[in-house]
């Protein structure tokens, strides 16, 4: 196990952005922010729509056999291609 005091500090000097990329950058929060606060507010809206639907006691749509084949005897098909 190494000793901490053995260890040499690290400098770290932060990079200075340029005026563009510090708009970038505070745009991108922004658009951040704005987005999480769209999908928080759907969610509201979800939560509410489906509390709404239970307080009413409405049941879920029951789920139809559903088929790529429609029922009945099949269609013939001709031998020859076109």
């Amino acid at each position: 196990m190494t000793e901490l005091s053995n260890e040499t500090p690290i400098k770290v000097e932060p990079e200075q952005l340029s005026k563009p990329a510090v708009v970038f950058e505070v745009v991108n929060g922004i658009g951040l922010v704005l987005g999480m606060g769209l999908l928080w507010s759907l969610e509201l809206v979800r939560n509410a729509y489906f509390g709404l639907l239970d307080r009413w006691n409405v049941k879920a749509r029951p789920r139809t056999k559903v088929s790529a084949f429609p029922p009945g005897k099949p269609r013939r098909r001709s031998v020859h291609a076109n």
